[in-house]
C-alpha cells in the first residue's frame, strides 16, 4: 500500500453532464452555485483529517483554465509506479482529457524521480478507454489488475497496461441492481493487504463470481461482502493507506461508513482503524467518493 497520496484542490467543481450518461451515481444539485464552495470546504477537511494521522499528501491547486469540473479525481488519468514510472490514460469524456496537467506532474518531480512515462491516450482515437485506477482495482503485490468491463474500462487496453507492468487481469463484468453496466471497478471493490471489500452480488454471472473468489482468496485475502444498498453509498470505494509510522488505515467517505453494519466495522477495523470525511457534495455531484480523490504515489523518493 502507499504511503504517499496525491489530490487535486479543484478550481471549478461541478456537475458532469458529458460522465453523467454511464456514471449513474451523479445527481445534479438544484442549487449549482453553492456546490464549489461546498466541495472545497469538504475537499480541505479531508486533507487536514489525512494529515491529522500523519498521511503524507502532495495537494496540488487545480487551475482554471482549461475547465475541468472532475478535476478532484485524479485516480483515472494517472497512475505512479515503483520503479519510476507514470502512466497516462484514455478518458472517456473528453473533458475530462483536460486533466493531463503539466505542472501536477512537476509537483510531484520536486519530491519523486519520474524514470519515464508511457501514454495510453492515443487509444481516445479508437474510442478506446481505460480510466486508472478506477477501472483497474490494482493487487500490486501479487501483480494482479481487477477490471469489470465497461465503456470506460476496455479489454484492448487493459491487456497492454498488464503486459507492460507485468500485472495479470482478472476481467469480469459486474452490473448494478437494475442490470447497468457499474462504469468503474474501484465503485465495488477494494483492495488491501489482507482482505477485499466486494460487492459480489454485481457479478451475476456464477462462474465469473467464483473466479473472483477464487482469485481473491488464493492471493491470501479475507472476503468481506457488501451489498448493492452499500456500494450506491460508495462503501466499495475505499483505500487501505499507511503513514509514515507504518500505521495502515482505510479510507472511505462517511456516507459509506455510516451504511456499513456493525460487524462489518468491526471485521475491518480488526485490521485498521478507519478514518471517514464528509464529502457528500463531492459524491452526489462528481458520482466519485474517497478512493477516486487519491492518486497512489509509489515513485521513488528524490
Amino acid at each position: 500500500m502507499t504511503s504517499h497520496i496525491l489530490m487535486i484542490r479543484p478550481a471549478k467543481f461541478g456537475y458532469n453532464a458529458e460522465t453523467a450518461v454511464n456514471n449513474l451515481f451523479q445527481v445534479e444539485s438544484a442549487e449549482t452555485e453553492d456546490v464549489h464552495n461546498k466541495a472545497i470546504i469538504e475537499f480541505d477537511a479531508f486533507v487536514a483529517k489525512l494529515t491529522a494521522h500523519g498521511i503524507d499528501l502532495t495537494v496540488v491547486q487545480d487551475t482554471s483554465e482549461p475547465h475541468t469540473p472532475d478535476s478532484i479525481f485524479p485516480n483515472n488519468w494517472i497512475s505512479f509506479h515503483s520503479d519510476g514510472s507514470i502512466i497516462l490514460y484514455p478518458m472517456f469524456a473528453e473533458n475530462r482529457r483536460k486533466e493531463r496537467k503539466l505542472h501536477v506532474i512537476d509537483a510531484l518531480e520536486k519530491k519523486f524521480k519520474i524514470n519515464y512515462s508511457i501514454d495510453y491516450s492515443v487509444y481516445e482515437d479508437n474510442k478506446l478507454y481505460l480510466e486508472g485506477t478506477g477501472s483497474m482495482v490494482l493487487d500490486r503485490t501479487n501483480k494482479l489488475a481487477y477490471a469489470c468491463l465497461s465503456q470506460r474500462t476496455n479489454k484492448v487496453v487493459l491487456k497492454e497496461f498488464c503486459k507492460s507492468m507485468n500485472f495479470t487481469p482478472i476481467t469480469f463484468s459486474a452490473y448494478d441492481e437494475n442490470g447497468n453496466p457499474i462504469y468503474h471497478t474501484n465503485v465495488m471493490m477494494c483492495i488491501a493487504d489482507k482482505f477485499a471489500v466486494i460487492c459480489l452480488e454485481s457479478v451475476s454471472e456464477q462462474f465469473e463470481r467464483n473466479y473472483l473468489i477464487k482469485a481473491l482468496e488464493s492471493s491470501g485475502k479475507e472476503i468481506i461482502e457488501i451489498s448493492f444498498n452499500q456500494l450506491n453509498q460508495f462503501a466499495g470505494n475505499m483505500l487501505q493507506v499507511k503513514n509514515s509510522d507504518n500505521q495502515h488505515f482505510l479510507v472511505m467517505s462517511t456516507q459509506a461508513y455510516k451504511s456499513l453494519l456493525t460487524e462489518q466495522i468491526i471485521k475491518l477495523e480488526s485490521y485498521n482503524p478507519i478514518i471517514h470525511s464528509d464529502i457528500s457534495t463531492i459524491e452526489s455531484n462528481g458520482g466519485g467518493s474517497a478512493r477516486c480523490m487519491m492518486a497512489e504515489v509509489f515513485l521513488p523518493r528524490k
